[in-house]
């Protein structure tokens, strides 16, 4: 049997063949707009779903650890080739090294080793250098034109301490220097007098070999 017209219940009527098609109109185009919004949820959470196993299945390279700096063999290779002794701080496990080099300072050239502590959540820093026939003047330039204070004897060797001018040094807290032969050593830096004597010592057999052969 043959369906008759709807009737729409508002109107109390059979719909006209033009509000039928309207209807149908209206519930297709409601039909399609639900769907592109489920397709562009879908999209969306597919794309997240992209960038969550990147972020966290894919593994990430590490940059590699610098290789150690081996200061004696540094000191070995810079000696060869200035056809001079220079000194190799043996510091303990508790430093380590940041660079070690030929550093220039004005007319005087310095085998400089920088360390700091091992220890990540100690600050503070050392430097031991070696001026290559530097004149009594070069420690105070390499220190801000700072003054020795005073002198202090660690294992035999008397070092000249300065007194440091925080406006002019900056973050240096301590430093002495000796003479070593035709050369100077200066061990300068921001650290404790436990630290600063302990790299004193490190380098005080070297010292007395370099002022022995210029005797």
């Amino acid at each position: 049997m043959a369906r008759g017209p709807r009737i729409v219940a508002e109107l109390g009527r059979p719909e006209t063949p033009e509000e039928t098609a309207d209807r149908k109109a209206e519930s297709s185009r409601v039909y399609r707009s639900s769907q592109n919004v489920r397709n562009l949820i879908a999209a969306l959470l597919a794309t997240l779903a992209v960038v969550v196993v990147i972020m966290f299945a894919v593994p990430r390279g590490t940059p590699p650890e610098r290789e150690p700096i081996d200061v004696a063999a540094v000191a070995e290779e810079i000696s060869s080739a200035e056809g001079r002794t220079v000194i190799a701080p043996d510091m303990s496990d508790a430093w380590t090294v940041n660079r070690a080099g030929v550093e220039g300072n004005g007319a005087v050239r310095a085998f400089t080793v920088v360390y700091a502590p091992a220890d990540e959540d100690q600050r503070g820093f050392l430097r031991v250098a070696q001026g290559f026939d530097a004149d009594t003047s070069w420690p105070a330039r390499v220190l801000s034109g700072s003054a020795p204070q005073d002198t202090v004897t660690i294992d035999g060797i008397t070092w000249d301490r300065y007194e440091l001018d925080p406006e002019r040094t900056g973050n240096l807290t301590v430093a002495i220097a000796t003479d070593a032969g035709t050369d100077t050593v200066l061990i300068y830096g921001a650290a404790g007098e436990k630290a600063l004597e302990e790299t004193a010592r490190s380098v005080t057999d070297q010292i007395n070999a370099l002022r022995e052969e210029t005797e």
